[in-house]
C-alpha cells in the first residue's frame, strides 16, 4: 500500500482520537475514552509504516498539518468551535505550506 494511503488513515485516526477528548468525562464515558486509545494506536502505527518511505519531517508536516484544519472543522461540527479570521488564515497557509512540500519538495518521497 502506498505510504500516502497509511498517513491519509493516521491523519484520520488522530483527529478522531483528539476530537473524542472534549467527550471524556473521566472513566463514566468509555466510548470517546476508546476512542482515544484506539485511534492513537492506529495513527502512530500508521506513521512508523509512513516514515519507512517518506522522510520523518515531511510526514510530520502533513501530519500535524491536516490534523489542525481537520480537528477544527470537526470542532465546528460537533462543538459549535467557530474560529475568528486570523486563525482560518494561519490555517489556510498552513494548508498552503503542504501543498508547496508536495508540488515542489524533492523530499516529499512521491
Amino acid at each position: 500500500m502506498n505510504a500516502y494511503y497509511y498517513l491519509a488513515i493516521a491523519i484520520c485516526a488522530e483527529v478522531i482520537a483528539t476530537v473524542s477528548m472534549k467527550a471524556v468525562k473521566g472513566l463514566s464515558t468509555p466510548i470517546p475514552l476508546l476512542l482515544i486509545i484506539v485511534g492513537y494506536s492506529i495513527a502512530f502505527g500508521m506513521l512508523t509504516l509512513v516514515v519507512r518511505t517518506i522522510p520523518v519531517g515531511i510526514t510530520y508536516a502533513i501530519w500535524a498539518g491536516m490534523g489542525i484544519v481537520m480537528v477544527s472543522i470537526a470542532a465546528l461540527f460537533l462543538y459549535d468551535q467557530k474560529l475568528d479570521i486570523p486563525a482560518m488564515l494561519g490555517m489556510a497557509l498552513i494548508v498552503l505550506g503542504v501543498v508547496v512540500i508536495q508540488l515542489f519538495s524533492k523530499t516529499a518521497g512521491h
